[in-house]
């Protein structure tokens, strides 16, 4: 059985929505990105182009599994080891940073360094996101919606050239 584009995108947008990230967190991001590069950017035109990023499969692909892994290592439900490092979003792992650029790579190499960079700074949402707040695990959630502004920054420059 085949899953439904419309049940994938819905699916991918709620879990983000129950995580607590917003279309309003991840525009910021990517005016955090394009501001400089971009005359009169708007948060419009960036949620403009993280619904566009959202649209993707791969993306939605990304979104469904990395958050349902985030919520099974908060219920303690993964074997050991890989529920430690989950827990403890070990900076050895790099699993989260691979499924990270899956989403970037749907933008060419801009998304590399877009990404790249937002995950060193992590400004905003993501600084909240890698807090590590008690009984949350944002493992997958942090690279995830950094990986998503970064592809839509770089989906912002590829139609905005200088």
């Amino acid at each position: 059985m085949i899953v439904k584009k419309e049940t994938l995108r819905e699916s991918a947008k709620n879990l983000l929505n129950q995580r607590g990230i917003t279309l309003d967190d991840m525009a910021d991001l990517v005016y955090f990105l394009q501001s400089s590069y971009v005359e009169d950017l708007t948060l419009d035109t960036c949620r403009e182009n993280i619904e566009a990023v959202l649209e993707k499969r791969e993306v939605q692909n990304a979104i469904v599994t990395g958050i349902q892994l985030d919520i099974l290592a908060e219920e303690g439900k993964l074997l050991q080891p890989l529920q430690e490092i989950l827990e403890t979003d070990e900076s050895l792992y790099g699993i989260d940073e691979i499924m990270a650029l899956s989403i970037v790579n749907v933008y060419g190499s801009i998304g590399f360094t877009n990404y790249g960079y937002i995950d060193k700074v992590k400004p905003g949402i993501l600084a909240k996101l890698n807090s590590h707040e008690e009984g949350k695990v944002h493992t997958f959630l942090d690279d995830i919606v950094g990986a998503i502004a970064a592809a839509a920054a770089s989906r912002l420059a590829h139609s905005k050239p200088n």
